[in-house]
């Protein structure tokens, strides 16, 4: 009997932790960081502010939680949009369009969200350990192109990326269909140097 009982603990915690990051997700898409407390994830999900306490110790561990468990799912969209392109250029394009697709998602607004905001080192250190991969699907592209410095130009291309996300967060009076295909063309012009 003790073992059911662990076991629908565990699952209990399990159900918990999901919600709470489900909430963290919503405050950060709706809010940005500042929206993200512990007294909001106690309203959002009906426990005690106490409670919250029991799942993260802080703010950060929060925002690695939703890094390790959403950056993953938001690359390999990218890198699924990559793979079916099947030239250099093809998969550049991929790159920028895939990724400014995802703006509209609310995992990538949390992910927006907590990379604009104030970490401890080992959360921006996660967070630029998966920009780095997400930045390292592209140089191989860009070596096929024949650039003499692939992951410098995968940064500074990834430069490009952020640049329109964040037009396109701020609601910017181009329509985002439009801030895509800017992007998309200063990265095409800029790659084929």
């Amino acid at each position: 009997m003790p073992r059911i009982r662990a076991a629908s603990v565990a699952e209990h915690r399990t159900m918990q932790r999901s919600a709470l990051l489900d909430a963290a997700r919503t405050l950060l898409s709706e809010g940005g960081t500042d929206a993200l407390t512990f007294p909001a994830l106690a309203e959002r999900t009906g426990l005690a502010r106490s409670s919250v306490y029991e799942y993260f110790r802080s703010r950060a561990a929060v925002v690695e939680e939703l890094c390790a468990a959403d950056f993953p799912i938001w690359a390999a969209e990218v890198e699924a949009a990559m793979e079916r392109a099947d030239t250099a250029e093809a998969k550049i394009e991929a790159y920028v369009r895939q990724q400014l697709a995802l703006v509209g998602d609310r995992r990538h607004r949390a992910v927006v969200a907590i990379s604009a905001g104030e970490l401890d080192a080992g959360a921006r250190e996660k967070i630029r350990a998966a920009h780095g991969g997400l930045i390292a699907m592209v140089v191989e592209a860009l070596g096929a192109l024949g650039h003499e410095e692939p992951r410098l130009t995968a940064m500074l291309l990834q430069g490009v990326v952020d640049a329109a996300v964040r037009r396109i967060e701020l609601g910017a009076a181009e329509n985002p269909g439009r801030i895509t295909d800017t992007a998309v063309a200063v990265a095409l012009r800029g790659v084929r140097g």
